[in-house]
């Protein structure tokens, strides 16, 4: 997949049969409409195309970046698409200028000059330019001056599949990974750096890595406990991840702490990725610190039966 992280560095394609997006997620409804969009590419021997934003269009003219929750990073969002075998992806720096750009300016500009699209390719609910004016209904009465086609995917099909972003997010604010990973076709992520902790969890006897996301726009599931499995320079171990203010050690911030089986080195400084693969139990305050050395050898216990069984 060649990135072009700007439209400047896109030569206008001979055949360019397009979407665009923001695809957060690139979940299981995403990926239907890229299956399509490979589909015709390969038909009308062309040139698959992505065209998608960063940053979201939410943080520049709705929400904070802390305030918005995103199930992907820009980075995880390129690595996801280029396993989905796409030629090229566009990402458009998304600007308060860019928003005013109207939708006819928008397809005269960037999707016929800048790209050259002989087919554009939308979900069915898909709108674009300036406060989302754009439409299937505008372009399919004017695509024929455009000089391209256009295809809606029904709205049937998306419907059926029963799959948004939205409803993803939900699921794991609740904790329930399990539905997050159906709509998704993949456990949740989350990758970010090892950072010192206060080591309690090393004194109870389980040793934890402590990690720190970067980007604060990432979403993050409910406070709890889960089963995951980690991957750390190219291998994976399972273990299992807390998230929450430690109520029993009168723990104020939300920490993030993956206690990982069978793994004995020294990673600060150094990244780590988690998928999320089942919620054991949300977080509890315990009586006495026994009590909780108690509660965590038995969520080791259930995260390893359910691995063995997988």
């Amino acid at each position: 997949m060649k990135i072009h992280q700007h439209l400047d560095t896109l030569q206008k394609l001979p055949n360019a049969v397009v979407t665009s997006g923001t695809f957060d997620g690139v979940h299981l409804g995403h990926q239907k409409i890229l299956a399509r969009l490979n589909e015709l590419s390969k038909q009308q021997a062309g040139e698959s195309v992505v065209v998608t934003y960063w940053p979201h269009p939410r943080m520049v003219v709705s929400e904070p970046a802390h305030e918005l929750q995103l199930l992907t990073t820009i980075e995880e969002k390129i690595a996801l698409l280029s396993a989905l075998s796409i030629d090229h992806l566009v990402i458009i720096p998304f600007t308060r200028s860019f928003s005013e750009l109207s939708s006819l300016a928008f397809i005269e500009q960037i999707l016929v000059e800048k790209i050259g699209t002989k087919k554009l390719v939308i979900g069915y609910d898909h709108r674009f330019g300036r406060n989302r004016e754009g439409s299937f209904e505008f372009l399919q009465s004017n695509c024929q001056g455009f000089g391209f086609e256009v295809e809606e995917i029904p709205r049937q099909d998306i419907e059926d599949m029963a799959i948004s972003s939205s409803r993803i997010r939900r699921a794991l604010l609740s904790g329930n990974v399990h539905e997050a990973q159906e709509l998704l076709g993949r456990p949740y992520s989350i990758t970010g750096t090892i950072v010192k902790g206060k080591q309690l969890g090393r004194k109870l006897g389980f040793p934890t890595a402590n990690m720190q996301i970067p980007e604060v726009y990432k979403l993050i599931p409910a406070n709890g406990v889960y089963a995951i499995k980690a991957t750390h320079k190219d291998s994976i171990y399972t273990g299992m991840l807390n998230i929450g203010v430690r109520p029993t050690v009168d723990g104020i911030s939300r920490t993030i702490e993956a206690n990982i089986f069978e793994f004995d080195k020294d990673i600060y400084g150094e990244e780590l990725t988690i998928e999320l693969h089942a919620f054991v139990r949300s977080e509890r305050k315990f009586d006495t610190l026994d009590h909780l050395i108690a509660g965590i050898k038995a969520d080791e216990s259930w995260v390893k039966k359910y691995f063995s069984t997988q």
